[in-house]
């Protein structure tokens, strides 16, 4: 009776096994989702804000247009703490025992998967229309195009990431939702 364990509950208060976790499909991609938003991050703080030559202050490169940085530098910044949360609760999820416990993790999961990657599309859009319709006069140096660029496409990349998490915590449920029936069918007897 020491190999017995409950279907769902995996192996609760085992050790941590990193090549295991870092090869898990989920882990993998919301690392990749970690990543792109330092990336977007990054080139909208670092080159996001440009100055005409007479001009002593620093507008956004995306049109002048202050809120277009401000949402991309925001979506980041908060992407990559949900992300950072999300890896760590990855990390807890092995030593979660209880099933409905499991079920409610995964459906936050699919939740703050499904909204990042609507977020990152409507990100995209409002970047590529104010890049599209920015003026070459306001940027005469050119300096920050490729920046700009670079935070268009990653939050292109990002929709797909966070929408192929989305689905892979579904399959979680699935999983989670089969060991919540298979523990209801089959429960040990109280003795």
């Amino acid at each position: 009776m020491d190999g017995f364990q409950a279907y769902g509950a995996g192996k609760a208060g085992g050790a941590f096994d990193p090549q295991t976790f870092f090869r898990q499909p989920q882990t993998v991609v919301r690392i990749l989702c970690w990543l792109f938003s330092i990336v977007i991050l990054g080139c909208i703080a670092n080159e996001g804000y440009v100055n005409r030559p007479e001009e002593v202050e620093e507008f956004c490169i995306f049109n002048r247009n202050q809120n277009v940085c401000n949402f991309s530098v925001a979506m980041g910044t908060l992407c990559f703490l949900c992300c950072s949360a999300f890896l760590a609760l990855d990390l807890y999820f092995p030593q979660i025992s209880a099933v409905k416990d499991r079920k409610k993790a995964v459906m936050a999961d699919i939740g703050v998967s499904a909204v990042w990657s609507l977020v990152w599309f409507l990100g995209f859009c409002f970047l590529a229309n104010q890049w599209q319709v920015s003026k070459e006069e306001d940027n005469p140096l050119n300096e920050g195009a490729d920046a700009a660029r670079a935070a268009i496409v990653f939050c292109f990349f990002s929709v797909f990431s966070w929408g192929g998490l989305t689905l892979l915590s579904m399959e979680r449920l699935k999983r989670v939702s089969f060991e919540e029936e298979y523990d209801k069918l089959f429960s040990p007897p109280i003795a």
